[in-house]
């Protein structure tokens, strides 16, 4: 549990409410948009877009991995 801590830090804050999980999935999901859309826009280049759709898809695994584990741990599956 500890290293799930230290690789997923944002997914073991605080969340009093379930407004307070909304806030942050809705927080994860637009970091994922905005990365998204840059690397989508770097990727336009040829030789940089084999790489950039790499480091998307790690992005966009590592950001649902820690919306599951923000979810898991407010309802306290997680110890």
């Amino acid at each position: 549990m500890d290293a799930l801590k230290k690789i997923f830090p944002f997914a073991f804050t605080k969340k009093e409410s379930v407004k307070d999980l909304v806030i942050n999935i809705v927080i994860y999901l637009v970091i994922g948009i905005v990365i998204g859309f840059v690397l989508g826009i770097i990727g336009k280049i040829p030789l940089v877009g084999i790489i950039t759709g790499l480091v998307g898809s790690l992005v966009e695994l590592y950001i649902f991995v820690t919306i599951i584990l923000a979810i898991l741990d407010y309802m306290k599956v997680l110890k």
